[in-house]
């Protein structure tokens, strides 16, 4: 498994996960259908705002696209940025590219861009990823009640987030 900076030419892959509910079910968005130029419009909007956005593809081990792994809405000045992972290649869940993927992309954040602290928000119904967040050092830091409206209920969100020490540590630094 290795990232690598999202390109235009993976948007047609991304733009089926997009509009797969099963895919899009465990993601704290509700679904809603995206076509091709909606997506076209957001890459290009992603390029201009490489500044503070990093969005990564993640490839597996046959060098196939399959998923997506962001660090969002950077603040350079308090070192900090939301992380969002999706596999979005179904036939590829459950074989721990999640995990590996959340590690390298940690190590980016941290090593090569000097971040502190990576936050993410997560669905409090989604166990499997809330287990696998702590697993991996995220830390859960409170609980937005009622936070999402999806597939026609109220859910509430965990904020976690890992800072760079932590990451270290448990990275055996």
């Amino acid at each position: 498994m290795r990232l690598r900076e999202l390109v235009r030419g993976d948007l047609p892959a991304l733009n089926t996960w997009r509009n797969d509910r099963e895919v899009i079910d465990g993601l704290g968005a509700p679904f809603k259908f995206v076509g091709p130029e909606v997506d076209a419009n957001w890459f290009t909007s992603y390029v201009n705002s490489r500044d503070r956005n990093v969005r990564l593809a993640i490839i597996d081990e046959d060098e196939e696209f399959v998923g997506c792994a962001y660090l969002l809405d950077i603040s350079w000045v308090h070192r900090a940025a939301e992380f969002a992972i999706m596999i979005g290649a179904k036939d590829r869940w459950g074989r721990g590219l999640g995990r590996k993927a959340i590690g390298a992309a940690l190590s980016h954040a941290f090593d090569d861009l000097q971040l502190n602290r990576v936050w993410l928000h997560v669905n409090h119904s989604n166990a499997r990823a809330l287990h696998l967040y702590e697993s991996v050092g995220f830390r859960r830091e409170g609980t937005l009640r009622n936070a999402v409206f999806k597939n026609g209920q109220y859910w509430d969100v965990e904020v976690m987030a890992i800072l760079a020490g932590e990451h270290a540590t448990a990275n055996g630094r």
